[in-house]
């Protein structure tokens, strides 16, 4: 797995095709889109490991957001049409009142321009079409939310929230809470379950790197599971595991990312009843094959 930090003006696909090309990847996956507009973290998962991307994808995230207050546009944030504006007459205690009264469960509208389907079709293409169909909220959390910087009428706001959250949705709630209105002005992904943004890598960085050094910031195959508990099993139920049978094994009841005493990945699997159950395993011939400089391919 590679820890990117995407550039804003292009899509999180152009990026993950620009970093499978440098890495003549066969399989690569992104773990959780990031609007063209917004830069930062965008874990990429190759080969194996994209099995297990979907726990990066369910994993909490978090941002820096530019909130620009009196001004709303049509996507709810800078790369639509502004559809109203109004002065902007907000002091800071009642700002970060707003702030807090936004923590916590909740349910959110989704945009009308977004990547969520309705009868196949995303969002986005209604809403471009000028179709107007029913959105229906979902439930979001907001686990934090701190004001970093205020000069009207930009507001730079730290959040932390759950996965599903659209931050320009927040940003167009906390104009409506204020009764001014607003949209998300800049995004900046900074953490992804576990992961941070201090340790990922640029693509001008990697582009001008050299093949030992862009493989050097490779994470292990198991990183997607980094959050998971880890157990640690012996050669017998390592074994019996990838034969399809339910070891017998002394653990707390859940979910595990397995190894095997020697260290090697043997796959996620839950402990229920005593008994150590398969979830999704991996071939270590192919965890082999992809170790090191092995992910290379001769063929794009």
């Amino acid at each position: 797995m590679l820890l990117l930090d995407k550039p804003s003006g292009i899509t999180s696909n152009g990026a993950l095709m620009r970093v499978k090309r440098l890495y003549n990847a066969q399989k690569a996956g992104h773990t959780g889109t990031l609007d063209p507009l917004a830069s930062g973290l965008l874990p990429i998962c190759f080969g194996v490991a994209t099995r297990f991307a979907q726990f990066l994808l369910d994993a909490p995230k978090r941002y820096v957001a530019t909130v620009r207050f009196g001004t709303v546009t049509t996507t709810q944030d800078a790369e639509g049409e502004i559809v109203a504006s109004q002065p902007v007459v907000i002091d800071i205690d009642r700002l970060r009142a707003a702030l807090e009264r936004r923590v916590g469960a909740q349910m959110q509208l989704p945009p009308a321009h977004c990547a969520l389907k309705r009868d196949g079709r995303p969002y986005y293409e209604y809403a471009r079409a000028g179709i107007a169909i029913p959105r229906a909220p979902r439930e979001i959390e907001i686990r934090a939310l701190s004001l970093c910087g205020w000069k009207s009428p930009d507001a730079v706001i730290d959040v932390a929230c759950s996965k599903g959250t659209y931050v320009r949705a927040l940003a167009a709630d906390l104009g409506d809470d204020l009764g001014c209105g607003a949209h998300l002005a800049a995004l900046r992904r900074t953490a992804t379950g576990p992961f941070d943004i201090a340790a990922a890598v640029t693509l001008e960085e990697l582009e001008r790197s050299e093949e030992g050094i862009r493989m050097a910031r490779l994470l292990p195959i198991d990183s997607p599971l980094a959050g998971m508990r880890r157990l640690e099993v012996d050669e017998v139920t390592a074994r019996a595991l990838a034969h399809g049978q339910q070891p017998d094994v002394a653990a707390v009841p859940g979910r595990y990312a397995v190894h095997a005493p020697d260290g090697r990945f043997a796959g996620m699997a839950e402990v229920a009843s005593g008994r150590l159950v398969a979830l999704r395993l991996v071939d270590q011939r192919e965890v082999e094959r992809e170790d090191g400089s092995a992910l290379l391919s001769s063929s794009a």
